[in-house]
């Protein structure tokens, strides 16, 4: 019995440290559904795409965090094959059928409690401010959690979406725009030849095959991704506008 307990405390073990990787990836900025895939990823090494490993290496304190995750996945995965091994090569000279049902039974029961824990919010809520207080306490991971500073919990995220020909957002400049009384805000725009515009200034223009990072709203950049040139697309901007004004946020202003 002893190599089952053991492949249950290496899992336990496994979930704790893509828990802490989890956290500390928020911490340097990046979603929670983000940050969970990347731990994972990066503890047990698959998953990555080229685009998602370049947002994480290109960042020195997330590439420190995938190290410490791939090394201690190694390890993690090497000692639970070698576990499972070593208990299903001992067995006993009588009663194999029933001894092999038993393991069998106690893994999955195991296997089952561990999948509840893992997915319980009530528990991830908990461990994660444990986990944050100990990585402010004992570590040098020196970031802001922006999901939390930016309230993206709250209705609010940070999107990016491509600017199309016929797009409402097209040939203008930024001060036409007016995003701003709409409550949205553009943090930045990638040009289709590959240069970035942080914090653009209201002369910028948006062009054709833009990329741009706006925040706001999460209801309101929807209907904003949607709103095409013309009458219809002045209109919604200008609902957008008096909902801002009256409520303080728009509700729901997507186009049908």
């Amino acid at each position: 019995m002893l190599p089952l307990f053991a492949v249950l405390i290496v899992l336990s073990v496994s979930l704790l440290i893509i828990r802490v990787g989890t956290v500390a990836f928020m911490m340097t900025g990046l979603s929670p559904q983000v940050a969970r895939f990347q731990a994972r990823s990066a503890y047990f090494g698959v998953g990555f795409t080229t685009a998602e490993a370049e947002k994480v290496l290109n960042n020195p304190v997330r590439r420190e965090i995938v190290m410490g995750l791939m090394l201690l996945g190694n390890a993690g995965i090497i000692s639970v094959i070698s576990t499972v091994v070593l208990s299903t090569t001992e067995v006993p000279e009588t009663g194999l059928f029933s001894y092999a049902l038993f393991r069998i039974a106690f893994l999955g029961a195991g296997l089952i409690g561990l999948f509840m824990i893992a997915y319980s919010k009530w528990i991830d809520r908990r461990i994660s401010k444990v986990v944050r207080w100990a990585l402010h306490r004992w570590s040098r991971l020196e970031t802001q959690d922006y999901s939390e500073m930016l309230h993206l919990a709250r209705d609010y995220s940070v999107s990016e979406f491509p600017v199309h020909e016929g797009d409402w957002l097209a040939g203008h400049l930024l001060r036409e725009l007016q995003l701003r009384d709409e409550g949205v805000m553009v943090l930045g725009i990638e040009r289709a030849y590959g240069s970035y515009i942080g914090v653009p200034r209201g002369d910028c223009a948006v062009e054709v095959d833009d990329l741009l990072i706006v925040y706001g709203k999460h209801a309101m950049l929807q209907g904003l991704e949607k709103r095409k040139a013309g009458f219809e697309g002045d209109r919604q901007h200008q609902a957008a506008v008096e909902w801002k004004r009256k409520v303080g946020a728009p509700q729901d202003l997507t186009p049908e």
